[in-house]
This record gives structure tokens, sequence and C-alpha cells, in this order.
């Protein structure tokens, strides 16, 4: 597992705080929830999710871990779900509670949710148990219990890809008083699958995704392109296909199950 750091003045040990002001924030900066749902289903994180929510009934109760701007719990309760948002900036869910009456937003902590033991028959969160630097165990033990026994869990992280992994080689020390502090984990394929297994879950599937999006950052941090040149974006799109996912990837997503015993084998993965 490799760290990312970000620069920010807030003292490191303020973890909780400096997440939610963060994320409000970018959310902010998006222009606040606006409920685009039109390009979910072409997504990778969908491709993937799809055939095994094919076999969930209508009503099944789903967990949105991490929303954001909750185009995703909004997409999937309009499909005939009982989908619950949950998010750590309160400020965002308020505003998705007043423009999306019809669907379900709550304001928490992943690690530490208030909903009761087995309660959703599938869980999602893309890109948020990387954000606390205890690592993510915290998120994947709350998710175990908060999730029915046999029931999914959708989960992406950054990837540690090749192209990561060679960076960071050349990477320099942080210097002393630096105001960087820590922003996420990244993980290889087998580091994911091996965090979920300890959490307690059966791991179905984990593949990389999102290659255009790594290929776009790769573009611009290593060769100086702005993302917004037409010139980026058109060689984003060609070369994503061509290039690895292993080499290229910005996300790992995993598909996991918990046991139909719904208990954890604490021993079995130290």
């Amino acid at each position: 597992m490799r760290k990312d750091y970000i620069e920010a003045a807030e003292p490191a040990d303020q973890e909780t705080a400096f997440v939610e002001k963060f994320w409000t924030t970018v959310w902010e900066q998006e222009g606040g929830p606006q409920g685009k749902i039109d390009r979910i289903p072409r997504k990778d994180e969908y491709r993937t999710m799809a055939p095994y929510l094919a076999d969930l009934s209508k009503g099944a109760r789903i967990l949105d871990g991490g929303c954001g701007l909750g185009d995703w719990t909004l997409y999937f309760a309009r499909q005939g779900f009982s989908v619950v948002g949950l998010d750590l900036s309160r400020q965002t869910v308020e505003q998705l509670q007043e423009r999306f009456p019809e669907a379900e937003f709550v304001d928490g902590d992943i690690r530490r949710t208030s909903f009761a033991d087995s309660s959703f028959d599938a869980y999602f969160s893309w890109g948020v148990f990387e954000h606390f630097e205890s690592g993510l165990q915290d998120c994947v033990r709350e998710a175990f219990r908060v999730v029915k026994p046999g029931g999914l869990l959708f989960v992406s992280v950054p990837l540690d890809n090749l192209r990561h992994a060679i960076l960071g080689g050349f990477a320099r020390p942080r210097p002393a008083g630096s105001k960087l502090r820590f922003y996420q984990w990244r993980l290889t394929r087998a580091e994911l699958s091996r965090e979920l297994e300890i959490g307690g879950f059966e791991v179905l599937k984990v593949q990389p995704i999102s290659k255009r999006q790594g290929v776009l950052r790769s573009l611009h941090h290593e060769f100086g392109l702005p993302y917004e040149w037409l010139l980026t974006k058109g060689l984003s799109a060609i070369l994503a296909p061509l290039i690895p996912g292993s080499l290229i990837g910005h996300m790992v997503l995993a598909v996991a199950r918990k046991p139909r015993n719904g208990t954890q084998d604490d021993g079995q993965h130290q």
C-alpha cells in the first residue's frame, strides 16, 4: 500500500474534520448536487455491478457509502431499489435531502454508522475507503457488519499501478516542516483483495478500471499536457484501450460477498 499526500494547513490529528471539509469544498466547486445520472450505465463500475444486481429484487436495500453528490443513490432509487446515500459532508447531505426528496440521504461516518447489523442486501462505495490513514479495515469491518449474510460489497480505491510503482521509486522524502498531510492510500489488486479477506469477505472479482482517467493523469503529470486540451482528451481516448489496466488504470474495483454464515474468520487471514 502506498500513501499519497496533499498540501493542507489543518493539523494531521483532525482527520475526520479535514475529510469532511475537503470533500464539501470539492462538491461545492463542482456545483453541488445536480442529479447527473445519465452517464452511470456507461461507467466501468456499473457494468461490473450489473450482473450481480440483476439477482436482487427491486425492493432490495442498498447502501451508497460516501455518496458525494448523490448521483448513484438517485440512479438506483429510480431503478426501484431502496437506497440510502451516506456521506460525511453534512452540508452536501442537507442539499441532497432538499433537492431530491424521493431518495434517502443521511450524514455519517462510514467507519461507524448508525445502521443495525445486517441492514443491507448490497453496499457500494467509490473511492472512499482509502481516505483514512489508519487503513481500510475500519471501513471494511463496518461494511461487513451492516451487510446481510450472502450480501454483496462493491468497492473501488486508487490503483497502485505500474506507473505509480515506477514513479514511486524516484519520490523524494517529505521535507521537515512541510504542510503536506495524508490524503489517500493506493493499493494493488492483491492488496485490495487481502484487505477484504481480512475483513471477512469472500472476494469474487478484482479488476483495474478507469483507464482513460489514468491516461489523462499521466499525460498531465508526466508530459505537462493540460486536462482541458482537446489533444489531451483525444490522446487519452486513443491510448486507453491499448494500454493494460495494470499499467495505467486509475482505480481498482472489487466485488465481494459476505459469507452466508455471516461470521468473520479472524484467524485465517492473519
